[in-house]
């Protein structure tokens, strides 16, 4: 593996692998550090992913692939796809953690559904790792960049899997999740997918990137701090304004 693929893939797998280990809320208030890390991630939602799927629909629109070609106009829709699977998987979830507390009195989801769940979020590291590919025409601060982006967007949701699944997650997901996104990365530098494809894979990404931050990364009232929210959100613009 060339460029910083490599180094970017180890350091966000890593990322599954111990943030248990690492306790931040012990010196950094838990609504202040959601709160810039959800400003973060919404400044990355304007400022690289809505761009990235503007670029996509212009690879669609030069592809000579039939059914390619009949989405060229339609790439939001891929990334509407996107956001409504995570979607339903999240009321799966949801559904099954009110069912296990109400009938054996345990918080957690049930065999089957942690599978489904982890598995589809093995399927987005998977792509994740896939991409880095692409980071090696780019700068090492936009390398820096996306990767704090992204970090603190797998931290928050290996928080919340962790939340929903608990002691399967520690055991099995985890790791399942860590060797998802260096099979993505090793898949990258061995299988070669043409511009189209790629741009339909990302949009499919960028939906369920979307909701996530959406649902997950915007604490509520009262776990929230503007400041921090605006000062994370400043922050990530002003550095990707500098590129």
């Amino acid at each position: 593996m060339q460029g910083p693929g490599l180094v970017l893939a180890i350091g966000l797998a890593s990322i599954h692998a111990f943030a248990s280990k690492l306790n931040v809320l012990s010196f950094v208030p838990e609504h202040r550090w959601v709160s810039f890390a959800g400003g973060v991630s919404i400044g990355y939602v304007f400022l690289e992913i809505f761009p990235e799927l503007s670029h996509a629909q212009e690879e669609l629109t030069h592809s000579a692939v039939p059914m390619v070609a009949y989405l060229e106009n339609h790439v939001y829709i891929l990334a509407l796809l996107g956001l409504l699977v995570f979607y339903g998987l999240d009321i799966l979830v949801l559904t099954s953690r009110r069912w296990n507390r109400q009938t054996r009195q345990d918080a957690s989801t049930g065999t089957a559904v942690f599978w489904i769940h982890i598995t589809a979020f093995a399927v987005l590291n998977g792509i994740f790792g896939y991409l880095l590919q692409d980071l090696a025409a780019h700068s090492i601060f936009e390398c820096i960049l996306f990767f704090v982006a992204v970090a603190l967007h797998f931290f928050i949701i290996d928080h919340n899997l962790r939340e929903h699944h608990q002691t399967p997650y520690d055991r099995q997901g985890r790791w399942l999740l860590t060797a998802a996104i260096m099979v993505g990365a090793i898949a990258g530098q061995t299988i070669e997918l043409n511009e189209a494809a790629i741009a339909l894979i990302w949009s499919f990404l960028a939906g369920s990137i979307i909701l996530n931050i959406l649902k997950r990364e915007l604490p509520d009232e009262q776990k929230s701090c503007f400041g921090s929210f605006v000062g994370g959100a400043a922050l990530y613009t002003v550095l990707i304004l500098m590129l």
